[in-house]
């Protein structure tokens, strides 16, 4: 079978292709890939091509399939797994296989014929084996791949930890009923990590989230209210820090004077980080959640507390099939809604300019839709295309009349209308 994708063969140097498939073997599925969310690590992996620990040192000659938060249908299963996955069957993917002879080997990153920006794929044994292909059975695709950057997500929030001076040990997950601080949090990840914080069943009583950049936390706050939060029994407060003399101050007056019991960073900047450690109350644990592209990042941390007022740090790159599960199952109850971290929808041949310049390019989540041919169009761009394109007012129609912002219904409609690629 022929797909199209877009493969990396070094540094910056993406191409969309065609070529043929091989045939799978025995241990091997043939799947369609409908979507794909564009992640800041993809970005990250195609400009450093080989260098990066992810990608292979030979993909000069060994191309691989770039993009890791997909999902799609399973069209053909071989014979050693047909007792578990069957043809039209959807599914979502932990791309954090974990073998144990390549740790850093993953789907997106590593592969010839697996990989979110193509149209078909072969998924390899190992994807199996590792339980990391999970059965899905929501409403739209799109759910799916955020389910894979929410998983991350759900990580920090698990990976986070307070220690017992008593006893040498320590207890694992947010302080419920503590403080939390996101820092930098109303990017597409930040939204996530609110929307999870409030909807969990760990939540905090108080949770500030901050940003320099007003429009941002407008959008956020429409999204991600403070009344929902308070029916959730957490106090939520924007803080835009661009406007105070001493954020620090300000934020810990929040709670009372006190620090947080829980900050995560979401950008890699090293005067945040000193924030965020600034932050820190007794026992509280810092995320250092947004990973740097630089070897030889780092920040300022006061040992004084963390020797006596035992300050931990930590950070999380990825999640486990533990946590994917979690978010599959809180996004199809409807306790979470990935939508709210869309702001950009385009297709496949998009895909390579979206990816070299995605830190240049406002907003939150870029959707790739593998099959048609599209821009990578702003949602709230609709309207005004839409003034001279029939496809984009109805687009806009829709997406007004789900708050708007991304939906099942969207995503029908240009599985339906878009061209084709």
């Amino acid at each position: 079978m022929k797909t199209k994708a877009v493969r990396l063969y070094g540094e910056s140097d993406l191409r969309l292709e065609e070529f043929d498939l091989p045939e799978i073997k025995d241990n091997e599925i043939l799947a369609k890939v409908v979507s794909d969310s564009i992640c800041m690590s993809s970005y990250k992996a195609a400009i450093q091509g080989g260098n990066h620990k992810r990608v292979p040192n030979d993909v000069a000659t060994n191309p691989i399939i770039i993009g890791h938060e997909f999902c799609g249908d399973i069209i053909k299963v071989g014979a050693k797994w047909q007792h578990l996955f069957k043809e039209g069957m959807k599914f979502g993917i932990q791309p954090a296989i974990g073998l144990k002879e390549n740790p850093y080997i993953a789907p997106g990153y590593s592969y010839n014929y697996i990989g979110g920006d193509a149209t078909y794929i072969v998924i390899p044994n190992e994807v199996m084996e590792q339980d990391c292909l999970i059965p899905y059975e929501g409403d739209s695709y799109f759910k799916a791949s955020l389910a894979e950057p929410m998983s991350c997500i759900i990580a920090g929030y698990h990976e986070n930890f307070h220690n017992n001076y008593e006893s040498h040990s320590h207890e694992m997950g947010i302080k419920e009923g503590g403080a939390v601080a996101i820092l930098a949090g109303v990017g597409p990840m930040g939204l996530g990590a609110v929307d999870y914080g409030l909807h969990c069943d760990r939540k905090p009583s108080l949770m500030v989230v901050t940003d320099i950049d007003q429009a941002r936390l407008d959008r956020a706050a429409k999204l991600l209210t403070v009344e929902d939060a308070a029916k959730n029994g957490v106090k939520l407060v924007y803080v835009n820090t661009s406007t105070l003399e001493d954020p620090v101050a300000y934020m810990k007056g929040l709670n009372g004077g006190k620090g947080f019991d829980d900050v995560f960073v979401y950008a890699p900047v090293a005067p945040l980080v000193e924030q965020g450690d600034a932050l820190l109350g007794e026992k509280g644990c810092l995320n250092f959640f947004a990973g740097p592209t630089k070897t030889d990042f780092s920040a300022k941390i006061n040992f004084y507390d963390v020797h006596y007022t035992f300050h931990r740090i930590t950070g999380t790159s990825g999640g486990n099939t533990d946590d994917l599960r979690e978010a599959l199952k809180l996004a199809g109850e409807g306790r979470i809604d990935p939508s709210i971290m869309i702001s950009h929808v385009g297709g496949l041949d998009s895909a390579i300019e979206t990816t070299l310049n995605l830190p240049n390019i406002k907003g939150a989540k870029k959707l790739v839709y593998t099959h048609i041919s599209m821009p990578m169009t702003a949602i709230v761009d609709f309207a005004e295309l839409g003034k001279t394109d029939k496809f984009f007012a109805d687009l806009a129609e829709i997406c007004e009349r789900n708050n708007g912002i991304w939906s099942a219904e969207a995503e029908k409609y240009v599985l339906a209308n878009a061209k084709k690629i």
